[in-house]
């Protein structure tokens, strides 16, 4: 509907191949890995080699280079395996390198890039606390500095592909109290004294491996810091922001996904002797349920645009997030309460998408501090 000037010829073949790999790869088997809680780490490594993993970072790390628009695509693609978990976890790598990309040296690239982006190794971002919650600049997991090394000591939770990542992009505390004193480092799972819970269960994502992360006087060596001490909290910052439009894309192809399968559903299955679609009252719930998916993807997509061109876009992603959450929200709540019972099966999408969403406005900045970042913006 009018995204071709969002999208061009070379967006729409990575969407393809990207399709063609998820029905191939992931469709006959994303039942089995739901209810098994997990996927084959394998799946990192066939991501790759189609250019799907490592899409939108630089060839010279083994990435397929391209737009912020190829990484979208990519991920709604992802995403329209009707597994939040799997997307979330094999995405992992998405919210975990890019600090690394920007501030880290010419060698920590070398170091921690080509072998993520190539699926041999599993990165992952550690910034929640079990006491934190959204409040990032609050953090208390520490870093002191002996020598060459720093030391360090706390507890990360909800870290999604916390399991079995090889490497963790982590939040610590350098320096003094709030956002001034805080770095991020990478930690490797094979650090002496590092440790991680086995799978939190969920209400979603399922496929997803979330653990929490133990860090018992972890030595990590000071080439692992990622760009100046004490400076970590700007780049925590604006990683959200991307992390902020991803979410936003997930819940669009969620809401999207459910009202797929409603439109599907009303025109097959009859009650008093009628299709469910000859009901006006069903009509008018699938109407609003594509009009509020139209109109928050095509802001998603607005701002997606303008982060491409460069533009601050703090406010707006916040806005997109809100929205396309709240949208989401919506349509698979009328999703489910449309199917009926079946709506409440777990062999029906419907019920998947209902659990998965849930998430989405908690995560990447709770809707609430999100209203707050628009907030102190517009006021």
């Amino acid at each position: 509907m009018g995204f071709d000037r969002y999208f061009t010829d070379d967006h729409e073949l990575i969407r393809r191949t990207a399709r063609q790999w998820v029905a191939a790869e992931i469709l006959p088997n994303v039942d089995e890995w739901e209810e098994a809680g997990t996927f084959p780490r394998d799946l990192y490594r066939r991501a790759a080699e189609i250019g799907i993993l490592g899409v939108g970072y630089p060839a010279e790390y083994g990435g397929s280079p391209g737009d912020l628009f190829m990484q979208v695509v990519a991920w709604e693609e992802i995403a329209r395996s009707g597994s939040g978990g799997l997307g979330a976890s094999l995405g992992s790598l998405h919210i975990a390198l890019p600090p690394i990309l920007k501030f880290g040296t010419d060698e920590q690239k070398e170091r921690f890039l080509p072998s993520v982006l190539s699926g041999e190794r599993i990165a992952a971002l550690a910034v929640t606390e079990p006491g934190g919650g959204s409040d990032v600049a609050g953090l208390s997991t520490t870093a002191v500095r002996y020598g060459d090394e720093y030391l360090v000591n706390g507890a990360k939770t909800f870290i999604t592909s916390g399991c079995r990542a090889d490497q963790y992009t982590v939040a610590v505390r350098t320096g003094g109290e709030g956002h001034s004193g805080i770095s991020l480092l990478v930690i490797e799972a094979e650090t002496p004294g590092f440790s991680r819970s086995e799978p939190l269960k969920k209400m979603g994502w399922w496929a997803s491996d979330t653990a929490e992360l133990f860090f018992d006087d972890c030595r990590v060596p000071r080439a692992n810091l990622i760009g100046p001490e004490n400076m970590g909290f700007i780049a925590i910052m604006e990683n959200f922001q991307k992390e902020r439009l991803q979410m936003s894309i997930v819940a669009n192809i969620t809401a999207e996904l459910a009202l797929q399968a409603c439109l599907a559903y009303v025109t097959e299955r009859e009650a008093f002797g009628r299709p469910l679609a000859g009901f006006q009252v069903l009509r008018h719930k699938l109407v609003d349920m594509a009009t509020k998916v139209e109109v928050s993807r095509e802001y998603t997509y607005r701002v997606a645009a303008r982060m491409a061109e460069g533009e601050d876009q703090v406010t707006e992603v916040s806005m997109a997030k809100i929205f396309s959450t709240e949208a989401s929200d919506f349509v698979t709540h009328e999703a489910v309460q449309i199917f009926g019972g079946y709506g409440y099966m777990r062999e029906y999408l419907v019920e998947r998408l209902y659990r998965d969403n849930r998430i989405l406005s908690i995560g990447g900045g709770t809707t609430e501090i999100m209203k707050e970042i628009v907030a102190k913006r517009i006021l």
